[in-house]
């Protein structure tokens, strides 16, 4: 076994720069995929993996220290626009207060109180107050996968959003702006580099980010690109705006696509959902590779001369520096208390974090070095200066690649701690859910509130939607939440409030509006978790595949048996009804279906704690678990049946 570790070892270390990058690509997929199926942070398994590889084959060895520092500034590009052209201007109308005070308010008491930690453990003030203004960000790499599996409360995440996506760069220019005072030296030079620095950033960023955006709009409006060609015509602007940008003024670029992207993002009827989806896919691409090969280059005599200054930083910034900075960034506006313990406790650093800190430790040592030689080559008073600013720069560029390292299991460390906890918090404080099970029902009619009712009381979150107020009567006299609107709508696609929802039901009476809704919430729940109702039979025979609707247009069928709209209505005004049935060893599966007989339809099923909805593949429990099924009325089943007011028979 030892032979064969070491030849897979020695594979390795000789590996070249394609076969380095598909492993990184492979293992960064296997990773996300496992941590999917076990439940834990992605993040927290690709940086330990990364680690380990990184002991083996060594990224800068394989492509070279240019190479990998141009690509991580490019892919972290790529995420930050991905990013910000998800951030909705709507979104924030009621929250635009909150949203300000955090990417400006908490973002100074944040690197105020991080300089100050980094300061108290040793660091040079200089070299503190680069780590307070890397440290200030917490970036969309960590928080939108934590997002995507709590789906809290539209508040809750649009406040987290726009925090990650926008105090990003904000962080990346903060950063730059410590660096060029620490090159720059002393005094007013210190000074006046710093503000010509930002004066440069803000109109550089600002001014290729808004030309490049009318530009992009005013072809897009004139449709002048060709549908295939917009993910990467998108992909190659923001690329553009990004390198340009950081020729003019280094380090730029973040800031520069992420207001390219919001300004795309918002532009009414660019219909932008396509992009967003391909630019999503490269997101996870490459926030998997990043994080790997960032991991990879920390080495373990690094984690272990940095471990204990790094758990006393870690406590501080989760314990002291994110309540407090939470705190005074928010007094005084309308984010409840809950919202705020939510908020306070909820920090992870990124991708960002890391390669920010990668870059400017680099830039230290470089500069250092430059200034090194420039002191050789001088002479006189001019050289005994120089010598002594090189020496001070020298002593901090060693001190920032502690940096490294401390990000790292910074990093490691808030992922877990956030990652592993915020789910059960966010649950506690009702803000959502770390096991959303809700259903969300497109459609209404007796039976529909007579489940949703069960749901209910089952305590799943429920949620009916309709285009006619009218037709939810029913709904609502049950005491269900609903909401009035056309599936379709704008509103109902971008900003209806999912938080605790986990399914989605189509059952509208049209079985195109069923398919369409449920292609296109599928991109929220999963295809595993989004279904429609049954079209009815099949054609059959010769020409069928020209009349039925092709499959990859469709969504699963739900329920057991799968039936259509009209024939569960049909059962329904038969004198079936819906219960709930409870099975155990005394009265098991097969006894239900003796009791029931073919006529039952088997709606959904609810063991060890997990409420799913019943469809072709689903394994029914045998005697363990709880079925809510339309069953004839029997006398038991009419006794048991709770009763409900009758909606009317159609949603249209």
């Amino acid at each position: 076994m030892s032979d064969f570790v070491a030849s897979i070892t020695d594979s390795l270390a000789g590996i070249g720069p394609a076969g380095y990058i598909t492993l990184i690509v492979a293992v960064s997929v296997v990773c996300q995929w496992f941590a999917w199926r076990i439940r834990m942070p992605s993040i927290l398994l690709m940086l330990l993996v990364g680690f380990g590889l990184g002991q083996i084959v060594s990224a800068e060895e394989v492509l070279g220290r240019d190479l990998l520092f141009d690509g991580i500034s490019l892919t972290v590009g790529i995420i930050l626009f991905e990013g910000s052209m998800s951030l909705r201007l709507k979104h924030v109308q009621d929250l635009g207060r909150p949203v300000w005070r955090l990417c400006s308010v908490t973002v100074l008491v944040a690197w105020a109180l991080i300089t100050l930690t980094a300061w108290l453990i040793g660091f040079d003030i200089k070299v503190a107050l680069l780590v307070g203004a890397i440290l200030v960000v917490t970036g969309p790499t960590v928080i939108a996968p934590i997002l995507r599996s709590l789906r809290p409360t539209r508040r809750v995440s649009s406040l987290l959003r726009w925090e990650g996506i926008v105090v990003d760069p904000i962080g990346a220019v903060l950063a730059l702006l410590v660096f060029q005072g620490i090159v720059s030296g002393e005094g007013g030079q210190a000074a006046s580099a710093v503000l010509i620095a930002l004066g440069k950033t803000l109109l550089i960023a600002f001014g290729i980010a808004l030309l490049m955006g009318v530009a992009i709009e005013f072809v897009m409006r004139r449709r002048a690109v060709p549908d295939f060609l917009h993910g990467v015509f998108f992909l190659a602007a923001a690329i553009t705006a990004l390198v340009a940008s950081n020729a003019l003024q280094p380090e730029s670029g973040l800031l520069t696509v992420t207001i390219l992207g919001i300004y795309l993002g918002n532009r009414p009827e660019l219909h932008l959902e396509h992009v967003a989806e391909f630019k999503e896919h490269l997101q996870i691409l490459f926030v998997g590779a990043l994080f790997i090969v960032l991991a990879g280059r920390i080495s373990p005599q690094q984690i272990i001369d940095v471990a204990p200054k790094a758990l006393i930083f870690i406590a501080a910034l989760v314990l002291v520096v994110r309540p407090v900075s939470i705190a005074l960034g928010l007094l005084r506006t309308k984010v409840t208390r809950n919202e705020r313990i939510l908020l306070a406790c909820m920090a992870p650093r990124g991708v960002v974090a890391a390669a920010v800190t990668s870059i400017f430790a680099l830039g230290l040592t470089q500069s250092a070095d430059a200034l090194s030689a420039k002191a050789d080559a001088a002479s006189g008073d001019d050289r005994q200066a120089l010598v002594a600013q090189a020496a001070d720069l020298q002593r901090i560029a060693g001190q920032a690649a502690e940096m490294v390292p401390l990000v790292f299991v910074l990093i490691v460390c808030t992922v877990a701690i956030y990652g592993l906890s915020v789910g059960r918090l966010a649950e506690r404080l009702g803000l959502a859910s770390a096991n959303p099970q809700g259903v969300v029902f497109v459609g209404v009619n007796r039976w529909v509130v007579d489940a949703a009712k069960l749901l209910q009381d089952s305590g799943i979150p429920v949620l009916v939607v309709a285009r006619n107020y009218v037709t939810l009567s029913g709904a609502r006299m049950a005491g269900l939440p609903t909401i009035t609107a056309n599936i379709l709508s704008e509103y109902a696609v971008k900003d209806m409030d999912l938080s605790g929802i986990g399914y989605f039901i189509a059952c509208t009476p049209e079985d195109e509006t069923n398919a369409t809704a449920a292609r296109e919430f599928s991109h929220i729940f999963g295809r595993a978790n989004t279904f429609q109702l049954h079209r009815g039979a099949k054609s059959t025979g010769t020409g069928s595949t020209r009349r039925d609707t092709a499959g990859h247009l469709s969504a699963r069928y739900a329920f057991v048996p799968p039936l259509s709209r009209a024939e569960l209505d049909r059962r329904m005004m038969a004198g079936m009804t819906v219960k709930k049935t409870a099975l155990s060893s005394k009265y098991t599966l097969a006894d239900f279906r003796r009791q029931y007989g073919d006529d039952a339809v088997i709606l959904f099923v609810q063991r060890g704690g997990v409420t799913s909805v019943a469809h072709e593949s689903t394994k029914l429990p045998s005697a363990e678990g709880t079925l809510i099924a339309m069953v004839p009325v029997t006398e038991d089943a009419g006794a048991a049946r709770q009763p409900t007011a009758q909606a009317p028979a159609t949603d249209a």
